[in-house]
């Protein structure tokens, strides 16, 4: 027996997952001490535990669910579950895979490794990989597959534009507006850009005729919202027609949503890989198809 397990707030997209892998779905449920100190309860006791078991859970405000995960992890290999698969849309900690400073801490490895010995497999969706080319070089135990959301975005965008220009905001979005373009078959370019501290970025816009064009901004994440703006406001005032964005990862942290908005953005489309209003692809038919040849 497989069940897909979930935590009740992202129950909306698990329940797509579930419909399309055919698996029933349970939630489990949280509890917050006025220490702040986490207490989960399964919707099973430990003699009803499956024999495998899909755990869904994004890793958006990562410091608390991957408290969640060690607690769910080992609580169900005690317990019996012989198989624990994890999908997670977003998976954080990806970034820091070098120590750029003496004392640095490499994020990367300790948390691919953290995955690996609580998981059978990992299941993500665009990883914000720089320096490796597969993710099990971060995981590098059980199996870990990385899928990407610029084809779910790609079909949207050709549905919602004419003759669309895919942008990314800077060099390492090449390979998802890349893979887009290739897709619906329009044109593309990549801006360079230069950052200063975590929410000061200058933007150069590639050597491409953006005048009268639906120029679409393209990237695997929208975090701080600040690169977005600056591209966007370049774009528009280089005379493009409508500047959109579609981003796999609605993170928006702060008043990053905001910011992109007041740029002069006129839609934001985002995959439901972090629930947000945004959100106008869902994942769930390709992470099942990944997900379908790992279930026994």
């Amino acid at each position: 027996m497989t069940i897909l397990l979930c935590s009740p707030d992202e129950k909306a997209a698990a329940e797509r997952l579930a419909n399309a892998c055919k698996l029933p779905l349970l939630c489990y449920q949280q509890h917050r001490f006025p220490d702040d100190e986490l207490k989960l309860t399964l919707p099973f006791a430990d003699g009803d535990a499956p024999t495998q078991l899909v755990l869904y859970r994004s890793l958006d405000r990562p410091n608390d669910k991957l408290v969640e995960l060690i607690l769910l992890a080992k609580h169900l290999r005690g317990c019996g579950v012989k198989r624990v698969l994890l999908v997670v849309p977003y998976l954080a900690y990806m970034r820091q895979d070098i120590a750029f400073y003496p004392g640095e801490i490499v994020s990367q490895k300790i948390i691919g490794s953290l995955l690996a010995d609580l998981f059978d497999a990992v299941i993500t969706v665009d990883p914000h990989l720089h320096r490796i080319e597969h993710l099990r070089e971060a995981i590098p135990r059980g199996d870990a597959i990385a899928l990407s959301g610029a084809p779910r975005l790609a079909d949207l965008i050709a549905e919602k534009c004419q003759q669309p220009l895919l942008i990314g905001p800077d060099a390492e979005s090449r390979q998802w507006v890349e893979l887009a373009a290739a897709r619906i078959v329009c044109d593309y370019g990549v801006c360079s850009k230069v950052r200063h501290g975590d929410k000061e970025v200058v933007i150069a816009l590639p050597d491409v005729a953006v005048s009268g064009r639906q120029v679409v901004l393209m990237d695997d994440v929208a975090s701080s919202g600040r690169t977005m703006a600056r591209a966007a406001e370049q774009l528009l005032a280089a005379g493009a027609a409508s500047v959109d964005v579609a981003v796999t990862h609605a993170l928006f942290a702060g008043d990053a949503l905001a910011t992109i908005q007041q740029a002069g953005v006129r839609h934001i489309w985002s995959t439901d890989c972090i629930a947000h209003d945004s959100n106008a692809i869902s994942m769930a038919p390709i992470l099942a198809e990944a997900l379908a040849p790992l279930l026994i």
